[in-house]
C-alpha cells in the first residue's frame, strides 16, 4: 500500500517541507512506500522529494495526503485520483490584506479559497495544523476533520545562539520582538506605533526588532519604513534585520525582552512556539490562530490601541512575577504540544481511511 504527499513546492528549511520529510519517514519505518512529489523542489533535496510528472497513478487502496497553502495544479489532480484522499490545511491569507499592496497575491489568494471549497466533496480525511484552520475546513464543509499540530523540530532549538549577535543588542533597551515576513496582514505597522508611544510616554531606550523578509510585499515595506521616518525612529530604535540564519535568530530572541505580535492572520504561528522555547513572554493580538497556539503562555489583548499595548509591553517587560508566570505557561504548554502523539493519531486515522 501506498501513502503519498503532494506538495507544492519542497525548500529547504520551510515548515511544510520539514512536515511532510518527517511524516515520510514515520510511514516508511510503519512498512508503507511513501513519497513526496512536488511540482518544484530545492536544488540538492532531488533525494528526499520527487517530481510531480513522476507521480504514478495510485489505486483505490492506497492514500494520497496534500498540504494544503497555496492554488496550484495539485488541486485539481488530487480531486481526480481514484486514490482515497487526505487534506493536511495549513490555510491561506485572506484576498483582503493584499488589496491595494499586491494584487498579484490578493488573486493568488482568491484562486486558492475557490480551490480549497473545490476539494471539499473528494476529501476524505481533513485535517488541520490549528483549531482555527480546522473550524475553517468545517464551516466549509470539510468532513472528518481533526486537528494535527504543525510539526516541530524541538531538537534544532538546542544549537547554540550566536554569541556576537546576542551581545550586538544586550543593552539598556526594551527589545520588542516579531518574527514574521513583512505582510500587511502581519501589521508591522501597528509595531511600529507601539514602539513609537513607547518611545514617547514611558522610556526612550526601547527597540523593535523584526526578523523575517521584507522583500515579499516591498510596497508595504516601504510605507512601514515612512511610518518609523515620520515618527523619527532612529536605526538603533527599530531594526528589520530580514531573513536570518538560525543561529541568529536563536540569539535574538535569547537577547530580546518581549515577543510581540499584532498580526491579524495566522494559520498557526510558529513564532509564538519558538518565544515559549526561548522563555520569551508574549503580548499578542487574539485573532485567528494566536490564542489557539498560545494558550495560556502569553497576555492576549482584543484591540489594537498603541496606549495600552505600549504599557502592557512595558508591564510584561519589567515585573519579574508576572514574567515567571508567564514563562511556566509557556513551558507547560510546550509540554502539551510535545506530548501530543503526532505518529500514532496520524497511523489511527489512516488506518480508519483504509477500513472505509
Amino acid at each position: 500500500m501506498r501513502i503519498d504527499q503532494l506538495v507544492p513546492a519542497f525548500h529547504r528549511g520551510d515548515a511544510i517541507g520539514d512536515e511532510a520529510f518527517m511524516l515520510k519517514d514515520f510511514l516508511r519505518r510503519r512498512g508503507f512506500d511513501s513519497e513526496i512529489y512536488a511540482l518544484t523542489r530545492d536544488r540538492g533535496l532531488e533525494g528526499q522529494a520527487k517530481l510531480f510528472g513522476e507521480f504514478p497513478a495510485p489505486s483505490p487502496a492506497d492514500i494520497t495526503i496534500l498540504h494544503f497553502a497555496l492554488p496550484s495544479p495539485l488541486t485539481p489532480a488530487l480531486a481526480a485520483l481514484p486514490s482515497r484522499k487526505a487534506l493536511i490545511y495549513h490555510n491561506i491569507t485572506p484576498p483582503e490584506f493584499f488589496e491595494g499592496l499586491n494584487p498579484e497575491m490578493a488573486r493568488i489568494s482568491r484562486i486558492g479559497r475557490r480551490e480549497l471549497r473545490s476539494l471539499q466533496p473528494s476529501v476524505d480525511l481533513s485535517l488541520a495544523d490549528s483549531e482555527y484552520n480546522r473550524l475553517e475546513l468545517e464551516a466549509l464543509g470539510f468532513r472528518n476533520t481533526h486537528v494535527f499540530p504543525l510539526f516541530v523540530d524541538f531538537a534544532k532549538y538546542e544549537r547554540p545562539p550566536s554569541r556576537f549577535v546576542r551581545g550586538l543588542f544586550r543593552d539598556d533597551r526594551v527589545n520588542v520582538l516579531f518574527v514574521g515576513r513583512v505582510a500587511p496582514n502581519k501589521r508591522i505597522d501597528n509595531l511600529v506605533r507601539t514602539v513609537f508611544f513607547f518611545k514617547k510616554y514611558i522610556s526612550p531606550l526601547v527597540r523593535l526588532i523584526v526578523v523575517g523578509k521584507t522583500n515579499t510585499f516591498p510596497t508595504y515595506y516601504e510605507a512601514v519604513s515612512r511610518l518609523a521616518d515620520e515618527f523619527y525612529l532612529k536605526p538603533e530604535e527599530i531594526t528589520f534585520l530580514g531573513h536570518v540564519p538560525d543561529e541568529e535568530m536563536f540569539a535574538v530572541y535569547r537577547a530580546s525582552d518581549v515577543f510581540l505580535s499584532l498580526s491579524e492572520h495566522e494559520g498557526f504561528c510558529l513564532p509564538l512556539v519558538e518565544s515559549m522555547i526561548f522563555d520569551l513572554p508574549v503580548v499578542a493580538l487574539s485573532s485567528t490562530a494566536v490564542p489557539y497556539t498560545l494558550g495560556e503562555a502569553g497576555v492576549l489583548v482584543r484591540e489594537f490601541r498603541p496606549d495600552r499595548v505600549a504599557e502592557l509591553v512595558d508591564i510584561v517587560a519589567h515585573d519579574a512575577p508576572l514574567r515567571e508566570k508567564l514563562i511556566a505557561a509557556g513551558r507547560r504548554e510546550l509540554a502539551k504540544l510535545k506530548a501530543f502523539p503526532r505518529e500514532e493519531f496520524l497511523l489511527t486515522r489512516l488506518e480508519e481511511l483504509r477500513s472505509r
